[in-house]
Protein backbone atom coordinates (compact mmCIF):
# COMPACT_ATOMS: atom_id res chain seq x y z
CA UNK A 1 0.00 0.00 0.00
CA UNK A 2 1.55 3.54 -1.00
CA UNK A 3 1.79 5.71 1.22
CA UNK A 4 0.37 9.43 1.59
CA UNK A 5 3.83 10.83 1.97
CA UNK A 6 5.37 9.20 -1.68
CA UNK A 7 2.27 10.75 -3.23
CA UNK A 8 3.05 14.09 -5.22
CA UNK A 9 1.38 16.82 -4.20
CA UNK A 10 0.26 18.48 -7.34
CA UNK A 11 -1.88 22.11 -7.73
CA UNK A 12 -4.58 21.16 -10.48
CA UNK A 13 -3.64 21.65 -13.87
CA UNK A 14 -6.43 24.96 -14.13
CA UNK A 15 -4.22 26.52 -11.37
CA UNK A 16 -1.20 26.93 -13.31
CA UNK A 17 -2.89 27.71 -15.96
CA UNK A 18 -4.94 30.86 -14.99
CA UNK A 19 -1.51 32.14 -13.36
CA UNK A 20 0.30 31.66 -16.24
CA UNK A 21 -2.67 33.80 -18.02
CA UNK A 22 -2.71 36.49 -14.97
CA UNK A 23 1.27 37.05 -15.98
CA UNK A 24 0.10 37.05 -19.84
CA UNK A 25 -1.83 40.01 -19.12
CA UNK A 26 0.36 41.64 -16.72
CA UNK A 27 3.08 41.62 -19.14
CA UNK A 28 1.13 42.40 -22.13
CA UNK A 29 -0.21 45.79 -19.53
CA UNK A 30 3.35 46.55 -18.64
CA UNK A 31 4.21 46.82 -22.38
CA UNK A 32 1.60 49.21 -22.89
CA UNK A 33 2.21 51.19 -19.98
CA UNK A 34 5.83 51.47 -20.26
CA UNK A 35 6.55 51.41 -24.37
CA UNK A 36 3.93 52.09 -25.88
CA UNK A 37 1.74 54.91 -24.24
CA UNK A 38 4.75 57.13 -23.95
CA UNK A 39 4.94 57.09 -27.77
CA UNK A 40 2.09 58.28 -28.37
CA UNK A 41 2.20 61.16 -26.15
CA UNK A 42 5.75 61.92 -27.92
CA UNK A 43 4.00 61.41 -31.48
CA UNK A 44 1.13 64.07 -29.92
CA UNK A 45 3.60 66.27 -28.07
CA UNK A 46 5.41 66.58 -31.78
CA UNK A 47 2.36 66.70 -33.75
CA UNK A 48 0.94 69.65 -31.37
CA UNK A 49 4.56 71.53 -31.99
CA UNK A 50 4.99 71.40 -35.54
CA UNK A 51 0.91 72.27 -35.99
CA UNK A 52 1.25 75.34 -33.51
CA UNK A 53 4.93 76.37 -35.33
CA UNK A 54 3.07 76.04 -39.02
CA UNK A 55 0.35 78.39 -37.85
CA UNK A 56 2.27 80.64 -36.87
CA UNK A 57 4.85 80.76 -39.31
CA UNK A 58 1.32 81.98 -41.24
CA UNK A 59 0.75 84.37 -38.84
CA UNK A 60 3.40 85.83 -39.52
CA UNK A 61 3.83 85.42 -43.31
CA UNK A 62 0.47 87.32 -42.84
CA UNK A 63 1.88 90.10 -40.50
CA UNK A 64 4.50 90.69 -43.50
CA UNK A 65 1.88 91.15 -46.59
CA UNK A 66 -0.43 93.56 -44.07
CA UNK A 67 2.75 95.39 -42.98
CA UNK A 68 3.29 95.87 -46.94
CA UNK A 69 -0.51 96.86 -47.70
CA UNK A 70 -1.23 99.03 -44.79
CA UNK A 71 2.51 100.22 -43.71
CA UNK A 72 2.42 98.92 -40.08
CA UNK A 73 1.58 96.04 -38.24
CA UNK A 74 -1.87 94.78 -36.36
CA UNK A 75 -2.74 93.80 -33.28
CA UNK A 76 -6.03 91.99 -34.38
CA UNK A 77 -6.18 88.23 -35.04
CA UNK A 78 -9.70 89.27 -36.56
CA UNK A 79 -8.70 91.54 -38.86
CA UNK A 80 -5.57 89.77 -39.92
CA UNK A 81 -7.14 86.16 -40.67
CA UNK A 82 -10.31 87.97 -42.71
CA UNK A 83 -7.12 89.70 -44.55
CA UNK A 84 -5.87 86.41 -45.46
CA UNK A 85 -9.31 85.44 -46.64
CA UNK A 86 -10.50 88.26 -48.58
CA UNK A 87 -8.38 90.89 -49.74
CA UNK A 88 -7.43 90.86 -53.43
CA UNK A 89 -3.62 92.10 -52.76
CA UNK A 90 -3.12 88.49 -50.21
CA UNK A 91 -5.11 86.64 -53.24
CA UNK A 92 -3.24 88.27 -56.15
CA UNK A 93 0.13 87.47 -53.86
CA UNK A 94 -0.51 83.66 -53.11
CA UNK A 95 -1.37 83.31 -56.93
CA UNK A 96 1.68 84.70 -58.15
CA UNK A 97 4.37 82.50 -59.64
CA UNK A 98 8.19 83.01 -58.72
CA UNK A 99 9.89 82.41 -62.40
CA UNK A 100 13.12 82.50 -61.00
CA UNK A 101 12.46 79.88 -58.41
CA UNK A 102 9.78 78.14 -60.70
CA UNK A 103 7.59 77.49 -57.86
CA UNK A 104 4.30 79.40 -56.60
CA UNK A 105 5.40 82.73 -54.82
CA UNK A 106 2.67 81.57 -51.96
CA UNK A 107 4.53 82.69 -48.69
CA UNK A 108 1.61 80.39 -47.08
CA UNK A 109 2.54 76.98 -45.57
CA UNK A 110 0.24 74.17 -45.68
CA UNK A 111 -0.77 72.62 -42.40
CA UNK A 112 -0.01 69.01 -41.01
CA UNK A 113 -3.51 68.01 -42.71
CA UNK A 114 -1.68 69.02 -45.93
CA UNK A 115 -4.25 72.09 -46.28
CA UNK A 116 -3.87 75.99 -45.95
CA UNK A 117 -7.03 76.61 -43.57
CA UNK A 118 -6.65 80.70 -42.70
CA UNK A 119 -9.68 79.84 -40.01
CA UNK A 120 -7.47 76.86 -38.30
CA UNK A 121 -4.75 80.34 -37.43
CA UNK A 122 -7.04 81.28 -34.87
CA UNK A 123 -6.29 78.76 -32.53
CA UNK A 124 -3.23 76.54 -30.90
CA UNK A 125 -4.02 73.25 -31.74
CA UNK A 126 -3.14 71.82 -28.07
CA UNK A 127 -4.77 74.01 -26.35
CA UNK A 128 -7.76 75.35 -28.14
CA UNK A 129 -6.95 79.25 -26.98
CA UNK A 130 -6.55 81.86 -29.53
CA UNK A 131 -2.72 83.00 -29.59
CA UNK A 132 -1.15 86.21 -28.12
CA UNK A 133 -0.92 88.73 -30.33
CA UNK A 134 0.07 92.45 -30.11
CA UNK A 135 1.91 95.17 -31.72
CA UNK A 136 3.20 98.04 -30.28
CA UNK A 137 2.83 101.86 -29.51
CA UNK A 138 5.37 104.53 -29.51
CA UNK A 139 5.04 108.43 -29.11
CA UNK A 140 7.61 110.59 -31.13
CA UNK A 141 8.32 113.67 -29.99
CA UNK A 142 9.22 116.00 -32.42
CA UNK A 143 10.67 120.26 -32.04
CA UNK A 144 9.69 122.55 -33.92
CA UNK A 145 12.89 125.25 -33.71
CA UNK A 146 13.23 129.22 -35.11
CA UNK A 147 15.96 130.41 -36.35
CA UNK A 148 17.50 132.29 -33.34
CA UNK A 149 16.66 128.98 -31.24
CA UNK A 150 13.60 129.54 -29.71
CA UNK A 151 11.20 126.00 -29.37
CA UNK A 152 7.74 127.21 -31.03
CA UNK A 153 6.37 123.68 -30.65
CA UNK A 154 6.54 120.57 -29.48
CA UNK A 155 5.02 117.39 -32.17
CA UNK A 156 3.99 114.39 -30.44
CA UNK A 157 3.01 111.62 -32.56
CA UNK A 158 1.69 108.15 -31.63
CA UNK A 159 3.21 105.78 -33.83
CA UNK A 160 2.00 102.28 -33.95
CA UNK A 161 2.58 98.82 -35.21
CA UNK A 162 6.04 98.65 -36.20
CA UNK A 163 6.66 95.58 -34.31
CA UNK A 164 4.27 92.53 -33.34
CA UNK A 165 4.43 89.54 -31.20
CA UNK A 166 2.75 86.49 -31.64
CA UNK A 167 3.34 84.30 -28.76
CA UNK A 168 1.99 80.09 -28.30
CA UNK A 169 -0.61 79.88 -25.15
CA UNK A 170 0.55 76.22 -24.98
CA UNK A 171 4.26 77.55 -24.87
CA UNK A 172 5.21 76.19 -28.10
CA UNK A 173 7.32 79.50 -29.40
CA UNK A 174 7.15 82.98 -29.92
CA UNK A 175 7.18 85.22 -32.83
CA UNK A 176 8.52 88.90 -33.10
CA UNK A 177 9.27 91.40 -30.20
CA UNK A 178 7.85 94.48 -29.04
CA UNK A 179 11.19 95.48 -27.39
CA UNK A 180 13.75 94.69 -30.09
CA UNK A 181 13.78 95.57 -33.56
CA UNK A 182 16.25 92.77 -34.14
CA UNK A 183 13.68 89.79 -33.19
CA UNK A 184 11.41 91.51 -35.96
CA UNK A 185 9.92 88.30 -37.57
CA UNK A 186 12.12 86.18 -36.24
CA UNK A 187 10.62 83.13 -34.40
CA UNK A 188 12.09 81.92 -31.01
CA UNK A 189 12.62 77.75 -32.84
CA UNK A 190 14.81 79.45 -35.33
Amino acid sequence: MPSNSSKKNEDPWYLHAGLYLIIAILTVLLIKVAVLDPQEQINKENYFKKETRLRMTNLKEAQILWQHKNGSFTGSLDRLISFIKNDKYVDSVRKAFDSLRQKSADPFKVLSDGTFTPDSLFLSPKINQRFVMGIDSNVVSDTVINPSGKVIRVEKKIVKGTKYYIEDPAGYGSIGSLDNDALKNTASWE
